[in-house]
């Protein structure tokens, strides 16, 4: 037994003398829900600094970076961000190697990508002004129905909910949601709830309150009922089992590749490729290799994917790194080897570019992070001599 059930709730929120809400007997009360979650809201709001400012550019960019990313992550490079690219109009003319690089460490590269697509399109069919409405915003590159929503009441005080993976997870604690949020019954189901709750005039405040009581308090795990402002009205808390909310089909087991990369040098040189601009990684530069076939060696797979990328024979000379990453969607062990050129034509095929690129440069590209981390090796080994 969880030991939720050992505590009754909090009498300085609301005494309950009816059923627990969600009980065929009690209509949620959807006022006093929403009067307490903004009354908390008011005296505990996080100072971020997308929150010091109404400008919806600035809001927007908040809101690409938050996606799938902690807050505590986001903070430095969203700073950055702005002030590197501090206008729409800076974005739009910025080239997108450059904002790539800005983002680099940040992960999900696609949301650059879009952000940058995003930003010229603002600047050439809207002369640099902001949509106000929602087909509007979904129309940009990589802005989904919470971004849209998102900046539409936050920066221009629109009444639309906004639900993050912070409000999914309160609004099914709340109401004990027995609907997977993932599928679309789960999802209407959601929407309809904070719609309901929404309060209006004040659905940016609403809104970023979700978010916030779900990332302090409503925490996925161990969440910390006690001091929560809706205890009193939570269904999963009176059932004795927050956790058990939101309802989450079994996760399948992630996929693991090996993959292989090559580092051949040329004197104080090096060679990389960039990836082409879309799918995954788009537009990034890497170490050239690929991912090891079934019944493939390591060397021949990168034997085999330098001679398909770049037109080039390279003999394998020995290991030199292994690095584990996971992504999303997969987990990947990276093994990589020192090679040296042995004949072909530098010609990129499979990439959408190659260079020769002077060690005390590499830093002026974008590389993913494990890319990132054979770059910083190189800069040991050659400060080291």
């Amino acid at each position: 037994m969880r030991p939720y059930r050992r505590y009754a709730p909090l009498r300085t929120i609301e005494k309950q003398s009816e059923p627990p809400m969600g009980s065929a007997k009690n209509t949620p009360p959807y006022e006093k829900i929403t009067e307490a979650l903004l009354h908390w809201y008011g005296v505990n709001r996080r100072d971020l600094p997308w929150r010091r400012r109404r400008d919806p550019y600035a809001i927007w960019v908040a809101e690409v970076m938050l996606q799938q990313t902690r807050v505590e992550t986001v903070i430095p490079y969203y700073e950055r961000f702005l002030a590197r690219f501090p206008t729409l109009q800076d974005l739009a003319a910025a080239p997108m190697e450059e904002v790539l690089k800005a983002w680099e460490g940040l992960g999900y590269y696609a949301r650059a990508r879009h952000l940058h697509r995003a930003a010229r399109m603002l600047m050439q069919e809207h002369g640099g002004s902001f949509p106000q409405t929602l087909p509007e915003w979904r129309r940009l590159p990589g802005v989904g129905a919470y971004i849209a929503a998102a900046v539409l009441s936050i920066a221009f005080g629109q009444d639309l909910p906004a639900i993050d993976g912070n409000g999914v997870r309160v609004l099914a604690r709340l109401f004990a949601v027995a609907e997977d949020p993932r599928r679309p019954e789960g999802r209407r189901r959601l929407q309809a709830l904070a719609e309901r709750l929404l309060p209006r005039g004040q659905a940016g405040d609403f809104n970023q309150a979700l978010m916030d009581l779900g990332a302090t308090l409503c925490t996925p795990k161990a969440p910390r009922c006690l001091t929560c402002p809706l205890q009193a009205f939570c269904a999963a808390f009176h059932q004795g089992d927050p956790e058990a909310f939101p309802i989450r089909a079994p996760r399948r087991p992630l996929p693991h590749y090996d993959v292989t990369a090559g580092v051949i040098q040329d004197g104080d040189r090096v060679l990389i490729a960039q990836r082409p601009p879309e799918g995954m990684l788009g537009g990034l530069w890497e170490f050239p290799g690929g991912k090891v076939e079934p019944g493939e060696s390591m060397e021949e797979c990168l034997k085999r994917e330098l001679r398909e990328e770049l037109g080039i024979e390279v003999e394998v000379l020995e290991p030199m790194m292994t690095i584990r990453h996971a992504y999303t969607h997969m987990r990947i062990t990276l093994h990589v080897f020192r090679c040296r050129w042995v004949g072909g034509t530098l010609r990129p095929a499979g990439c959408a570019d190659a260079r020769w690129v002077r060690i005390e440069e590499l830093d002026r590209y974008p590389f993913p992070n494990t890319d990132r981390q054979i770059v910083e090796r190189l800069k040991e080994e050659k400060n080291g001599e």
